[in-house]
């Protein structure tokens, strides 16, 4: 079989990022964060997601709360991710660069959510139990575009509210809601739960195409559901994609929680996997491969189902009981089925290829990736190049897709 020669290209993104994050953090601070009396124990969401500078940005706030004498503590906030236990989601901490010694204050991560009130639709409100007994809660999270549904508050601070704040009892309570509703629904929980008082701020996190931090602002409880949608609009405009909207065989090299909830973003891939649910028309790749786990997904393969091939090396990575948790939990059970497994990588491609049943291997458009978060610079075959004019810059000439004597890919 001939394969395509493959050429190394960098995208051409937007870089405005926020170059001194200390220093513009505790301006947002002094400027926006209410009066906070001495003593205050004060509880901050931490959740699972590979955020770059969220241990800078937190422990920024932890020295400013110490300053004015309050006693700040972390919350692990993370749903059903970290298996639903204590020591999974404290593991998930440390992995992320969480440990009491390096951000100054305890770590406290529970299972327990308790219900605390109700929304106008009899939607329950829970709250982490050390949260809810602290005398105030500040959440921080990314805004972005979600894996499952669209609406104009998506991955956020309300989110972070109802899922984070809520465990699996929050978490299950909006997946039962199903794709079309979830916002709504987010919308609903977050802002009553924000009505309860316990919320003190948000601190809301966009970030540019390269992953450094663009936006960061303190919001008031009562200024965070509309400000959030404003933030949402500027993440679209910064989010990365594959330059083509057409590919026979798009390979990502590892996936993980790090990178996405689903292990590889959904808005990346064109693929859902939600049952009942159309597949977006645009991205259309006919197939999907995915080589590898990484190790900050703890054993967390959420996201397997959306590939079609995948390594012997992934599958003896994945903890079923962590992915299947995760995908009970959201009621997504198609990203938990396992795709073909091949030995190699190598015996992934080839697979792969063999099963378009094209006439010529050697005309494939291919494109492959580091992970579905990083997409500055990747690979593509020569073909491609003249449809990308305009949106890459090359930075290596053609090469041929060759294999290691372990099958492993040579580029």
């Amino acid at each position: 079989m001939e394969l395509p020669r493959m050429v190394k290209v960098k995208q051409r993104f937007k870089n405005e990022k926020i170059e001194d994050i200390k220093s513009h953090l505790t301006q947002e601070l002094k400027q926006r964060l209410p009066e906070i009396k001495p003593s205050a124990s004060i509880a901050i969401t931490v959740g699972s997601r590979g955020i770059t500078n969220r241990v800078l940005i937190v422990k920024t706030l932890v020295e400013y709360l110490k300053e004015l004498g309050a006693k700040p503590f972390i919350i692990g906030a993370m749903g059903s991710h970290g298996g639903g236990t204590e020591e999974g989601q404290l593991d998930v901490l440390h992995s992320l660069g969480f440990n009491e010694k390096t951000i100054g204050c305890p770590i406290r991560t529970s299972s327990k959510a308790i219900e605390v009130g109700e929304t106008r639709n009899g939607f329950k409100l829970y709250c982490d139990e050390y949260a809810w007994h602290s005398d105030g809660i500040i959440v921080i999270n990314r805004v972005k575009l979600h894996t499952a549904f669209r609406g104009m508050n998506e991955s956020g601070l309300l989110k972070m509210i109802t899922v984070g704040l809520g465990k699996s009892k929050g978490a299950n309570q909006l997946h039962r809601q199903g794709p079309p509703n979830m916002s709504q629904t987010v919308q609903e929980v977050g802002t009553s739960f924000l009505n309860t008082g316990k919320v003190l701020a948000g601190i809301a996190i966009v970030e540019n195409s390269f992953d450094d931090t663009a936006l960061l602002e303190v919001l008031k409880p009562e200024d965070i559901m509309l400000r959030e949608r404003e933030m949402l609009l500027k993440a679209k405009e910064y989010f990365p994609q594959v330059p083509m909207e057409e590919l026979d065989l798009l390979v990502v090299k590892v996936m993980g929680k790090n990178y996405s909830g689903t292990g590889m973003d959904t808005n990346v891939l064109g693929r859902t996997k939600i049952f009942g649910v159309p597949e977006p028309e645009t991205p259309s790749y006919r197939r999907v491969a995915v080589l590898d786990l990484h190790e900050a997904s703890h054993g967390n393969a959420t996201g397997i189902g959306l590939a079609d091939f995948t390594t012997e090396r992934l599958y003896l990575k994945i903890d079923k009981k962590k992915t299947y948790l995760n995908c009970l939990t959201s009621t997504y059970v198609q990203r938990a089925m396992i795709p073909m497994v091949m030995e190699t990588e190598k015996d992934v491609i080839y697979t792969a290829i063999e099963s378009l049943a094209v006439d010529d291997s050697s005309q494939i458009r291919i494109a492959l990736i580091e992970n579905t978060l990083n997409l500055e610079e990747l690979y593509l075959t020569e073909n491609l190049l003249q449809e990308a004019t305009g949106q890459v810059e090359i930075i290596s000439p053609p090469k041929a897709l060759t294999f290691s004597d372990k099958g492993e890919i040579n580029l």
